[in-house]
């Protein structure tokens, strides 16, 4: 098993020694919760085959779990599955899951790995809002203070954002919109916006290449939430003699991971 999937279900540390100041049968409870959020439900004698442990150390924990509505059992096949109670909780984490919050050490990153101005902006009535920046220390930089407004098919966040689209979405929001033209390079058509996306999905970033301002260049990607839905997208921007095609390559990568680490941070599973 690769160590980056070891700790779903954590079978081989599940009868192990635990670090000094755990509660070992805490620590086996939410053992239990992991392997049962990951299936479909599960025996008891799965259960125990799967963390390694006998059926009566199995029955104790889920008796536990049960009573306090963690865990619930299936009255026709018998088997095990994650309790409303479980749910409750994890409500509570989407709640303060804000994406702002969750982006800022992100952002920061991505300044100091790239030496430009990282962004982060949400969808609103068909443009991107920017909420949040981390400049750099350069004296040209980009500037898109928080509040300000872009259009979707100008903007490297709008791209990032409608390449998670399924094209019948994308058509609805710009059927009988003008494609405002900021620059001789902005985009002009439907046709040429799902062109432009379908190169962003086959790339995993958007890049607006001075689109918006002649000069500037942006590099985004999408942040996903638990239901692999876009709520916001996180971009790097500069201008364009410190933007190569090299370096923007460069870039994309930084900003995909950015993305991933964020939509991680938010629940996402396929980041």
């Amino acid at each position: 098993m690769e160590a980056g999937n070891r700790r779903r279900g954590r079978p081989k540390g599940f009868g192990g020694a635990k670090p000094a100041g755990t509660i070992q049968a805490l620590d086996r409870a939410l053992d239990v919760l992991e392997v049962l959020a990951d299936g479909d439900g599960l025996t008891l004698s799965e259960l125990s085959g799967k963390l390694g442990q006998s059926v009566a150390t199995m029955h104790r924990v889920l008796a536990t779990l049960e009573r306090r509505a963690f865990v619930e059992i299936s009255a026709d096949k018998q088997e095990w599955h994650v309790g409303a109670e479980a749910y409750r909780l994890g409500a509570a984490f989407l709640r303060r899951g804000n994406v702002v919050e969750r982006s800022r050490s992100a952002m920061w990153t991505l300044m100091q790995e790239t030496g430009e101005t990282s962004n982060l902006g949400v969808e609103k009535d068909g443009s991107v809002l920017f909420v949040s920046q981390v400049e750099t220390h350069e004296t040209i930089r980009a500037f898109f203070p928080p509040g300000s407004l872009s259009p979707l098919h100008a903007s490297g966040i709008g791209k990032a954002l409608l390449s998670t689209f399924d094209p019948k979405r994308i058509e609805r929001l710009f059927r009988g919109r003008e494609f405002e033209r900021f620059t001789t390079k902005t985009i002009g058509s439907l046709a040429a916006l799902s062109e432009n996306i379908e190169a962003t999905r086959a790339r995993g970033y958007a890049i607006d290449d001075e689109e918006r301002t002649m000069g500037m260049r942006c590099v985004a990607a999408p942040i996903l939430n638990v239901h692999g839905e876009a709520v916001a997208g996180i971009s790097v921007s500069g201008p364009t003699h410190r933007l190569s095609d090299d370096r923007v390559r460069e870039i994309g990568e930084h900003v995909r991971r950015g993305a991933a680490t964020v939509s991680r941070l938010l629940g996402a599973t396929k980041a």
